[in-house]
């Protein structure tokens, strides 16, 4: 039996706790800014009003990595630094997601020394990497929406 509408038919909605549980995920990202460069300007330029992170239910940074489940690693991260950032990436709770940011971040940029870490996924997995020096809002927005995606079609633990 459904739930009477107001035009006295009958809806019903069903779906897989997966899903729902997915969705909701989807839209409630909770991250984690690890900004050490240059590429944290056009991070923040990302929240405001012309770009709008927060309508993808992404706008509210956590400075504690056991409220976040987003890392966003932006900017260089050197060999000194990449314990730092395991550490904070070990004190995230599960289910957790990765995002390198920046062409420092994902390859090492034009930094190709030993000091650089040439790509921080030598220390800690990542989900999604925003190509750029620096990134545009727009492609952060679609990296975005590709983790959002990826959010919602995985396996998800309840």
């Amino acid at each position: 039996m459904g739930v009477k509408d107001i035009f006295g038919g009958e809806n019903f909605l069903t779906t897989r706790l997966d899903k729902a549980i997915g969705w909701a995920r989807k839209y409630s990202i909770f991250q984690y800014p690890f900004v050490t460069a240059c590429c944290g300007m056009e991070f923040m330029s990302t929240a405001a009003s012309h770009h709008d992170i927060d309508r993808f239910g992404a706008g509210l940074p956590r400075f504690s990595p056991r409220q976040a489940d987003v890392l966003m690693v932006v900017g260089t991260i050197n060999h000194k630094m990449a314990p730092i950032l395991r550490r904070v990436y070990e004190q995230m709770c599960e289910p957790k997601w990765v995002v390198a940011f920046g062409v420092c971040t994902c390859t090492g940029g034009f930094y190709d020394n030993y000091a650089v870490v040439q790509g921080i996924d030598t220390i800690i997995p990542v989900d999604v990497y925003i190509p750029g020096c620096p990134p545009r809002p727009e492609t952060v927005l679609n990296g975005l929406m590709l983790l959002q995606e990826k959010i919602e079609k995985g396996k998800q633990v309840y």
